[in-house]
């Protein structure tokens, strides 16, 4: 056999006996992520001659995609083998009487947006909304995505088969980001806002799902510099977190809508096998986590919106929400936020009068 197809052949048997959804998802890796083999294999054929690419490209795209389909029949296979053992042990007596004073609870993610809007408030933030269902200059063109983006692809992002009066193709949103240059069009500088609200990406694991929240925050002001942009994250993260031992790692990276851009990585310690953030990253038994983008807006965006560049500078930042609530309140699947188990709702849910304030504390329960 050929090396493509040994390669096959073992990762076919492999796939097939894994035992699990973890072994499962090692093997994905392995062999379909960014180090993986078949995705080295991929790699090669930028240096190979126009002759040899004709004849070996069809070869190892079909080496990908027989595995992924049968890492995709093998999951299906697993998941249906776990929802029958659940449904086996699990039961729910529906015979019992319902409490004389039924309470629902406040979701989770509800209990964060309130608690961000409140820390940003004091913070001289306004909470600014916009439309999810987005066209294309809104949510790409306006922020510096080239035509060829990755993001811009079929397959990340929910299009519609509709274009609005201007010819410019609908879609729901990817990020809130539109939410930033539709206030500075309308509202001009100077401006501090945050866009907190529901986003969609085609996307679908234990921390990724098709729909979940984000907030942004935008600042536009004249002498503005990367310097306040890490001081207004480090007091939002205090404030959230209650702590003060917060530690931030600026990275230098790349987003279309800022110039500088930078992740923003955070000190954690492990507290009885459970990350919690704080401490520095480097100290013995502290790592560090990766937990938001950012950067100073491009000079192009605030073109875009109408302003002029030389005069009003800004940052800008995002955040998921649901991570935010995972890392704060010790969730470790974020398809659970979703499944609507009232189980899950009761111990994670929040009393309507647990409202938050600075002075007692953004998570504190009644």
């Amino acid at each position: 056999m050929t090396d493509l197809e040994t390669l096959k052949a073992d990762a076919l048997a492999r796939i097939d006996a894994a035992p699990d959804a973890a072994t499962l998802e090692g093997l994905r890796v392995e062999f379909l992520g960014k180090q993986g083999s078949i995705s080295g294999l991929m790699k090669t054929l930028g240096a190979m001659s126009p002759e040899e690419r004709q004849t070996e490209a069809p070869k190892i795209q079909g080496l990908r995609t027989d595995v992924a389909d049968a890492l995709a029949v093998k999951k299906d296979v697993l998941d249906a083998a776990e929802l029958d053992a659940r449904l086996a042990t699990e039961t729910l007596d529906l015979t019992l009487p319902a409490p004389e004073a039924p309470k629902g609870s406040v979701h989770p993610v509800s209990q964060v947006m309130d608690e961000l809007a409140e820390i940003f408030a004091d913070l001289g933030f306004s909470v600014a909304t916009g439309p999810e269902i987005e066209d294309d200059w809104h949510n790409f063109t306006a922020l510096n995505m080239a035509e060829t983006h990755p993001a811009r692809a079929m397959h990340d992002t929910f299009y519609f088969p509709d274009v609005d009066s201007e010819g410019r193709r609908m879609l729901l949103r990817t990020h809130t980001s539109p939410v930033q240059i539709r206030s500075m069009v309308e509202q001009g500088a100077p401006l501090r806002i945050i866009a907190p609200g529901r986003v969609y990406r085609s996307d679908s694991d234990a921390t990724h799902t098709p729909m979940f929240h984000q907030i942004e925050g935008l600042v536009v002001d004249k002498g503005i510099h990367l310097g306040h942009l890490k001081w207004t994250l480090e007091t939002f993260l205090k404030a959230f977190f209650e702590r003060e031992d917060i530690v931030l790692r600026l990275r230098p990276s790349y987003f279309p809508f800022t110039e500088p851009s930078v992740e923003v990585d955070v000190g954690w310690q492990d507290v009885d096998g459970r990350r919690v953030l704080g401490g520095d990253g480097d100290a013995p038994g502290h790592g560090w986590m990766e937990l938001l983008g950012s950067g100073v807006i491009n000079r192009r965006v605030i073109e875009f919106a109408g302003l002029d560049p030389d005069v009003w500078q800004g940052f800008a930042f995002g955040v998921g929400v649901d991570r935010l609530a995972m890392l704060k309140y010790g969730m470790d699947d974020l398809r659970a936020f979703f499944d609507g188990d009232g189980r899950w709702l009761s111990h994670y849910g929040f009393s309507p009068f647990d409202q938050p304030t600075l002075s007692a504390g953004v998570g504190a329960r009644a």
